[in-house]
C-alpha cells in the first residue's frame, strides 16, 4: 500500500461497492477485513434468512446478482455474490485485519491494524451499520436458569423443538426468528414488544413493497404518513387483537423518531393468526425460571432471544476525531467529509426507508465520483 492509496474498511456489500466503483474509475484501493472470507458476515446469518429488498433493487454497482437466485436471494446466494463482485472488480481484501484506530498524519491517515499500521490518503470506513450486538442490562440475568443468546447467535430452530422460547423485540430479525421457531415446533413461542411497528406485506400484488421505500425516504413525513396510513388499512392485516395494534405514530414520523424501518413480514402473521405465537409486554426483569414481564406476568421460559439490535461500535475506531454524534453515527455519510476529518468518509452507517442495499448502491457512486475527481479522475 502506498499513501496515496485509498483504503477501505470492511469488505461487506458498501466496502466492495465503493472499492468497484474506485477500481472502475483507476483510483488505487486496498481494502481490510477482518472475516476469514468475502460475505462471511451474510453466511453466518440465520439459516431462513433471504434479503427483504428484491433482487432488481438489492445489487451492487456494476454487476447484477443473478436470476436464478429469484426475486428474494437467500443469505448464501448473496454472499456468493458478494464474493463473485469481488472477483469481477478485481478486488482482494486482505482478510483477518482488524482495523483498531484511525488517525489524522499530514494530509492523509495511519490506521492502526493488529497486522501494523498502514498509511492512506483517504479513508472509506464501511465497518457496517449492525455491527456489535446489544444486549439490555435486565435485572437478574445472572439468576437464570435457562439460555439466553442475541439473534446474532441464532442460527436455526432445530435446537429449540420442543422448548419454551421468548424472542424479544419486534423488528424484522425478531419477527422473523420467532416464526421460524413456531413453523418449526417450539413448545411455546412468545414475541416481546415494546413499541408496536408498522407491519407491512414484502409485496402487493407482483409489487415488492420496499420500492415505495424509495420515495418515501426523501418525501417528508407530512405527505408520506397520511398515505401509507391509508395503504395500510387496505393492504395491512389488523393485527391489534392478536396484540399488535397500530402504531399511532405515522410510518415516517416514527422512522425519524426512532430509525426503525416497518416490519416486512415473511411468516409472522400467519404464526400470530394460528396462535402459534404470542405477543407480550416488554421484559421488565429476569428470574431462575424466567421472566418478569412490564405488566407484571411471570413467563417460564427455556430461552430468550434477544432481537435487540445492534450498535456501530466506531468509537474506538474513530470516535476522537470528532465526526460522530451522541449516538455514534457519522455526522457526515457518504460522498460527504467532515471538516476536522477531510478525506475520511462513511458508507453503510446509516438507516434508510429505501433499502440499505440501494443506498449503498447510491452512495458508493457519490462517493468513488467525489474521491476520483479529487485526483483526476
Amino acid at each position: 500500500m502506498t499513501e496515496n492509496e485509498v483504503l477501505v474498511l470492511g469488505a461487506g456489500p458498501a466496502g466492495l461497492a465503493v472499492a468497484g466503483c474506485l477500481v472502475t474509475r483507476g483510483v488505487p484501493t486496498s481494502v481490510l477485513d477482518a472475516g476469514a472470507a468475502v460475505g462471511d458476515s451474510w453466511r453466518q446469518r440465520y439459516d431462513r434468512l433471504h434479503l427483504h429488498t428484491p433482487r432488481i433493487q438489492s445489487g451492487l454497482p456494476g454487476l447484477r446478482p443473478p436470476r436464478s437466485g429469484g426475486r428474494w436471494l437467500a443469505k448464501d446466494d448473496y454472499a456468493a455474490y458478494l464474493a463473485g463482485y469481488a472477483r469481477r472488480h478485481g478486488i482482494e481484501p486482505e482478510l483477518g485485519v482488524v482495523a483498531e484506530r484511525v488517525d489524522r498524519t499530514g494530509d492523509g491517515y495511519t490506521v492502526s491494524t493488529d497486522a501494523g499500521p498502514r498509511q492512506a490518503a483517504t479513508v472509506v470506513v464501511a465497518t457496517g451499520y449492525q455491527r456489535v450486538p446489544v444486549v439490555p442490562a435486565w435485572p437478574g440475568t445472572e439468576n437464570f436458569r435457562g439460555e439466553l443468546l442475541h439473534s446474532s447467535g441464532y442460527r436455526s430452530p432445530a435446537p429449540y423443538r420442543g422448548k419454551r422460547v421468548l424472542v424479544v423485540g419486534t423488528g424484522n430479525s425478531g419477527a422473523e426468528i420467532a416464526a421460524d421457531l413456531a413453523e418449526q415446533d417450539a413448545d411455546e413461542v412468545w414475541l416481546s414488544c415494546r413499541t408496536p411497528p408498522h407491519v407491512i406485506r414484502r409485496q402487493t400484488g407482483p409489487i415488492p413493497t420496499t420500492i415505495l421505500g424509495i420515495p418515501n425516504q426523501y418525501l417528508p413525513a407530512g405527505l408520506v404518513d397520511p398515505v401509507s396510513r391509508q395503504l395500510a388499512r387496505l393492504t395491512a392485516p389488523d393485527l391489534a387483537p392478536y396484540g399488535l395494534p397500530r402504531p399511532t405514530t405515522g410510518l415516517k414520523s416514527q422512522f425519524l423518531r426512532t430509525s426503525v424501518v416497518p416490519l416486512i413480514d415473511v411468516g409472522l402473521v400467519a404464526q400470530l393468526y394460528a396462535g402459534r405465537v404470542q405477543v407480550v409486554p416488554a421484559v421488565a426483569s429476569f428470574g431462575a425460571a424466567g421472566v418478569v414481564l412490564s405488566d407484571g406476568r411471570e413467563l417460564e421460559v427455556d430461552v430468550v432471544v434477544a432481537a435487540t439490535g445492534y450498535r456501530r461500535g466506531l468509537e474506538d475506531l474513530v470516535g476522537h476525531l470528532g465526526v460522530l454524534d451522541a449516538d455514534g453515527a457519522p455526522r457526515v455519510h457518504g460522498a460527504r467529509t467532515h471538516p476536522d476529518a477531510p478525506g475520511l468518509h462513511f458508507i453503510g452507517m446509516l438507516p434508510t426507508m429505501a433499502g440499505m442495499l440501494f443506498q449503498i448502491n447510491r452512495d458508493a457512486r457519490a462517493t468513488a465520483r467525489q474521491i476520483g475527481r479529487g485526483r483526476g479522475r
